[in-house]
């Protein structure tokens, strides 16, 4: 067997894309929810009121606030050995800094991990995976203060507590160096600048991003350190956005430009987490960008003592890197890049690069040397349903496959991976666009962009594939 016998195999989502119930029992509005449904073509729009007649992907979802058990049974019968969901910040706290949780918030997602448990399905959860409470945009511009630092670790504590002794596996920020790129202001850390109305296109100041992250980097160690105090069994991993970056050609100003992009985007938050400090490569970075990190007594310190238990990241695509103007460009999860000749690419622009899995499991493991998961992976596609009610996906079966393998291989390079939980296990709304339309699932979800559908689940043909990848331990694919 290639893959360890204990291994991970499971999916992932996030409360605001696929929860729904945006305004009931005392959940408060996030980030997400302020942002109208959008398309491949045309932006998301970002609104600092509830407008009345607009479409707002994220209150309804796919309903699993309702529909968890079905849900989960779903994952159980797929044979799912690891669950990762967040949960909604603005479910347990409404604004964020409230004096008293909202224990129909908490008891929600007590009932959520029970039903796990209940399948012997490991939850991991993620404490904020884009859903900075929107009172916290209105009150300090989000992560841009460094108030939240306290408010967030109130935050982890509570749930910490409460779930002791039922969670083993938990990941402070997801995909936290989207905020080295624009649209991760609002989008990972609910800084919203004045004429900010575009979710791809925010006034940005880079200044706030980066000021941004040094406070969720010492949100996450706290987190980290406040774990492992509370329940030593706990285990705390970072979760990256990884862009693998090539260079465009062997000529070495675009060698030099992919490792400058490989080391903001793929490397600088992660060498925080994992090794507790800032690299010194940033110092030029900073310096030649006019940002200057404030940080206070003690913030050092606190980096160092809170270095992350596992490393976990998002792998969907490559891109390459060249200082050549004129070289077509393809788009991306969050960013794009010049396009991969070698590569062909999805509905969405995004190019497909299996080996590119490998290549960069090797990459992350030779850097951090601690245990990986690839927490987010899959093929957003058009997916058409036949008169039957039958999805036939076989091109989300033929990415999948591809990606298993080159885990496999990785695996026997050396790598130590210990799970998988492919994005969009049952269909949701996609964080970059809005749409429906984008699926990711095992699971088709009937509902659409202009908002109908009855919210019925079905199972695709990449249900019963990825069933018996589980049952194989990845040894029939």
């Amino acid at each position: 067997m290639t893959f360890r016998k204990d291994f991970l195999w499971g999916g992932a989502t996030a409360a605001n894309q696929f929860e729904g119930a945006w305004n009931i029992d005392g959940k408060g509005p996030s980030c997400s929810d302020m942002c109208t449904g959008g398309s491949h073509t045309k932006s998301k729009r970002i609104t600092r009121e509830i407008e009345e007649g607009t479409f707002y992907p994220s209150h309804e979802a796919i309903d699993f606030y309702h529909r968890y058990k079905e849900d989960i049974a779903l994952f159980a019968e797929m044979g799912f050995k690891v669950f990762r969901f967040s949960i909604g910040w603005s479910r347990i706290f409404p604004n964020g800094d409230d004096a008293i949780p909202n224990e129909l918030g908490l008891k929600f997602y007590e009932n959520v991990i029970d039903e796990c448990l209940k399948y012997g399905i490991e939850p991991l959860i993620t404490i904020s995976h884009y859903e900075v409470p929107f009172a916290l945009t209105q009150k300090y511009n989000g992560w841009a203060s460094r108030e939240m630092i306290d408010i967030f670790t109130r935050y982890c504590e509570v749930i910490f507590k409460r779930y002791k002794g039922k969670v083993k596996y938990w990941l402070t920020f997801n995909e936290i160096n989207s905020a080295t790129m624009p649209m991760g202001g609002f989008l990972s850390q609910g800084i919203l600048n004045e004429g900010t109305t575009d979710f791809t296109n925010q006034v940005d100041i880079p200044q706030l991003r980066f000021q941004g992250l040094h406070h969720q980097f010492v949100a996450s160690a706290k987190a980290v350190k406040l774990a492992h105090e509370i329940d030593p069994n706990y285990k705390v991993g970072c979760m990256i956005l990884y862009a693998t970056t090539y260079p465009y050609t062997c000529n070495p100003n675009d060698v030099i430009e992919a490792q400058k992009q490989n080391r903001i985007m793929n490397y600088f938050c992660g060498d925080v987490q994992v090794g507790g400090e800032y690299p010194t490569y940033m110092n030029r970075y900073f310096k030649e960008n006019n940002i200057t990190i404030k940080m206070e007594d003690g913030d050092l310190k606190t980096l160092k003592e809170g270095c992350v238990d596992f490393y976990t990241f998002s792998y969907y695509m490559s891109t390459c890197a060249t200082t050549n103007k004129e070289v077509a460009n393809s788009s991306g999860n969050i960013l794009g890049g010049a396009k991969n000749p070698y590569l062909k690419a999805s509905d969405w622009g995004w190019q497909i690069d299996p080996k590119g899995l490998r290549y960069s499991l090797n990459e992350i493991y030779d850097r951090y040397q601690i245990p990986l998961m690839v927490v987010e992976n899959g093929l957003g596609a058009y997916d058409k349903k036949e008169a039957d009610g039958s999805v036939n996906d076989d091109y989300r079966i033929d990415y999948l496959r591809a990606h298993i393998e080159q885990m496999k291989e990785a695996v026997e390079d050396g790598v130590d991976l210990i799970g998988y939980t492919p994005w969009g296990c049952i269909d949701l709304v996609s964080a970059s666009t809005g749409e429906m339309a984008k699926r990711y699932g095992f699971i088709y979800v009937d509902k659409y962009d202009d908002g109908s559908g009855d919210l019925s689940r079905s199972r695709k043909k990449s249900f019963y594939w990825y069933k018996k990848v589980i049952e194989s331990n990845g040894e029939v694919l």
